[in-house]
């Protein structure tokens, strides 16, 4: 398998993701484990967990910023998968052409029935991914309270020398070592941030490496009782991949204006969505969001 430092920076990425993404509440308000490392697995144990609330779907803007580029999507969730919009290009809202683009790939992928079974294939592998990167953290990092404020409580977490791994993502999270706020009463992550204390390679240097000081945030809120949703990551990693090409791992994202969407929306009802509602945005709008 070729492994380059562009796939193992998105190992980071996943991983990291993987920590904020799923969402589930506890039916109770949990009792407060004893220890950090308790904490840490019950947060997990409640991310993992299903519950009415995994099932609720978001309409929401996305300004994203990616090695300079930046843009404003406009997203739609189904029970198969995101589809996006893009709106505007570095705060500028696209022309009559690029418009009248936009609208016919999203009428090609609403009408195009493989490529949608290709999106849910894709959305069950990464759930599957998620779960596994979930279920390896307790054993990856050592933790430790580091202080609290009103119902969040800050954790730090450094690699659990005893913690042996041969992949490529165990390799990336052996290097790693951040902070973590979760909220007490739910068990739920409200953010993390961390950094590669070292540098990584990859086959001893010869497939590539990720540069010592590689960083990432992420923030959650609760956007609906229960619902922990994204709203914003950053990602800092530099390297060098195969046959030195240099690796640059720049990017950020905003999730903002969240409105509720019927949870069993069809990839078709979704593209009537972005296409009806797509002219709504203000270029002020656009402009601020970024």
């Amino acid at each position: 398998m070729k492994v380059t430092v562009a796939n193992s920076a998105g190992v980071v990425i996943g991983t990291v993701l993987a920590l904020v993404s799923v969402s589930g509440a506890a039916d109770q308000p949990p009792q407060a484990p004893s220890s950090p490392s308790d904490l840490v697995k019950a947060v997990i144990q409640n991310e993992l967990k299903p519950t009415d609330s995994s099932a609720i779907r978001w309409r929401y803007l996305l300004n994203k910023d990616v090695e300079g580029k930046q843009e404003t999507r406009e997203v739609v969730e189904t029970n198969s998968g995101s589809l996006e919009r893009l709106i505007a290009i570095a705060g500028k809202p696209l022309s009559n052409a690029e418009r009248r683009d936009e609208s016919e790939r999203i009428l090609k992928l609403a009408r195009n029935l493989d490529e949608q079974a290709r999106l849910e294939r894709d959305r069950r592998r990464d759930t599957q991914q998620t779960n596994a990167f979930l279920q390896m953290i307790p054993n990856t990092f050592l933790f430790e309270y580091a202080g609290e404020s009103g119902d969040l409580i800050r954790v730090v977490f450094k690699p659990n020398p005893q913690f042996t791994t041969s992949s490529r993502e165990g390799k990336v999270l052996k290097e790693l070592q951040g902070e973590i706020w979760i909220n007490t009463k739910q068990q739920r992550l409200v953010s993390i941030d961390g950094q590669l204390m070292n540098e990584v390679k990859f086959a001893g240097g010869l497939l590539g490496h990720l540069d010592k000081g590689g960083k990432f945030s992420v923030k959650r809120a609760e956007i609906a009782p229960g619902d922990w949703e994204l709203t914003e990551l950053a990602v800092s990693m530099q390297g060098k991949a195969l046959l030195f090409k240099s690796i640059c791992v720049q990017q950020k994202e905003i999730h903002s204006d969240f409105q509720r969407v019927p949870n069993n929306l069809t990839f078709a009802e979704a593209a009537g969505l972005l296409l009806e509602h797509a002219s709504l945005y203000p270029h002020a709008l656009i402009a601020t969001k970024r």
